[in-house]
This record gives structure tokens, sequence and C-alpha cells, in this order.
């Protein structure tokens, strides 16, 4: 494995480099998402960057909140952008906002009396349509525990200062995001579908750039619908894929097993969860030439 630090030269020594404050980062998701990945996108800059030039083809196929796509698009890193996704609700609301009916929600949030008996009168509609499910989506996104949308979560208590369920309602916000994904929505494909068939159906293209997230294997249970993916058939995906990628993980010894197994290289980054505890995640990659110290690695 080329250039791979063993698991005793990168332990578990504390790192002099700062944690990205993610309030440096722009905000570009409506999602308020758990695991998601904008203290990494100053990171996934560098990844983009590093033939100089932007990419033809970045492939999300765990996209979730989508800030690594979106960040692309913005910041003119990829020409073009594959976003993939198969929860029901978050794709709901990707398809609506990148299929020209983005100021439409935006206009729907935006009007939206925030109160107990609205939002179950929302929630609780029968046969909803994908409009529907998307507003409803971004509301349970917002005024649920943690923005979790998995079975079993429910709407905030107390919350910021006592707001209770707008403690994270911000309106205005959320409409001007999705009012802005709609200046580079043409950049963007989104598909509805399973991250695996995506790997495979391009793992022969040599000039895409692959950002894969998966649900975690600690956390994954408690917040995603489809937590239970096989994370050792991910591993061996990616170790076939002739393009570019960046796996992300949380480290664990599970993970770093799985990465020796499939001959992957790896370095490690500090982050800092929601609760404000420190740790460390996994970054794997086709190469590291375009890895600086300054990302805190080991």
């Amino acid at each position: 494995m080329k250039s791979q630090l063993t698991i005793f030269e990168i332990g578990e020594n504390p790192t002099a480099n700062p944690i990205v404050n993610v309030a440096s980062v722009p905000q570009r998701s409506p999602f308020r998402y758990p695991g998601g990945k904008t203290w990494l996108v100053p990171i996934v800059r560098q990844w983009l960057k590093q033939n100089g030039t932007p990419t033809n083809l970045l492939i999300e196929p765990f996209a979730g909140g989508g800030i690594v796509s979106l960040t692309a698009a913005f910041e003119k890193l990829a020409n073009r952008i594959t976003m993939v996704e198969l929860d029901e609700e978050i794709a709901a609301v990707w398809e609506v906002i990148l299929t020209g009916k983005g100021k439409w929600l935006a206009e729907r949030i935006l009007k939206f009396d925030l109160t107990h008996e609205n939002v179950k009168r929302e929630l609780d509609k029968p046969n909803k349509k994908l409009s529907d499910i998307a507003f409803c989506t971004i509301l349970k996104n917002r005024i649920f525990h943690g923005g979790i949308l998995a079975k079993g979560s429910g709407m905030i208590k107390n919350g910021e200062n006592g707001k209770g369920i707008s403690s994270r309602w911000y309106p205005q916000t959320l409409h001007d995001r999705i009012v802005a994904i709609d200046y580079v929505k043409e950049k963007i494909d989104f598909i509805k579908g399973d991250a695996f068939e995506i790997l495979e159906e391009n793992s022969e293209n040599k000039s895409a750039y692959f950002f894969i997230d998966p649900p975690y294997t600690v956390a994954g249970k408690r917040l995603y619908t489809h937590f239970d993916i096989d994370h050792e058939k991910l591993f061996y995906l990616t170790s076939k894929l002739k393009g570019k990628y960046m796996l992300t993980y949380d480290d664990t010894s599970e993970i770093r097993h799985l990465a020796y197994k499939n001959n992957l290289d790896f370095r490690t980054t500090p982050m800092k969860t929601t609760h404000h505890l420190e740790k460390r995640e996994i970054i794997i990659s086709d190469n590291f030439k375009w890895w600086t110290q300054g990302n805190g690695g080991q």
C-alpha cells in the first residue's frame, strides 16, 4: 500500500492543528443533517482541485444533505454533478429543488405559520404529493430533535432559549438557500436510487470523482432510515473504482481493518460533533498527493 501509515504510527496522538470552524464554511444545504460534512469542505476543496482544473464529473452516491455537491456546484469545482439518494423523504426534497420547483418550496416555507397545530395538520395529511413530502421533510428536519428523520424521532420540546419547535426554523434563511440552488441546478443530476448500483455502473469511469459518505457503523441506526448497508461490499467496490475517490468514516478498529483488507490508503483528521466532542474521522482516498498537514492529519 503506497505510503500507508501503520496503525501504530497513526495512533491516537493529539494534533496541534485546528479543527475546522464550520461557521467559516458557506452553508449551502437546506438540511440540518446529522453526520453532515460541512466541516470537511476545506479538505474536499483540496481533493477536488488536485489536478488544477474542475473535475468533469463528481458523483455523490450517499447525497444526504448534499453539502459537497452544492459546494462543488457553487464554487465551480465540477462541471457536472450526480447526486444519489435512496431515502424517499430526502430524495423528495432534492427532486423538487432540482427539477424547477425550488422557488415554490422556498415560498411555502417562508409563508408557513409554524404552530403545533399547523405542523400536525401538515404531517398527518393523507396521499401526499411529491411536493408535500418535500415540504414535510424540511419541516421535520427543522423541528425534530437533531434534525433526525429516522423512525422514533420527535419534535423539539424546549430547544434554544425555550423556543421549542421554532429553535431551528429559519424560514428566510431556508428560502434564500433553496432559491440560490436554483441558479446552479443545471449542473446537477439527481437520481433516487441505490448507491451500490451507481458505484458499480460507474466503476470504469477514470475521469469521475466519487465522494462517498455512507451511514456510519456506530451512529447509523439512530440517525438514518437506510442505515443498514453492507460496509464490506462498499470497501470492495471502492477499491475497484478507476476514478478518484474519497471515502469517509468514523475512526474505528473495524473500519481500519476493512481499509487494510482492501489495500486502501487512509489518513485521519479531527472534527467536533454537534455536542462539541472532539473525535477523529478516517479519510480514504486513491492517493494523498493533494493532502497537507494543515488538514490536521496523521
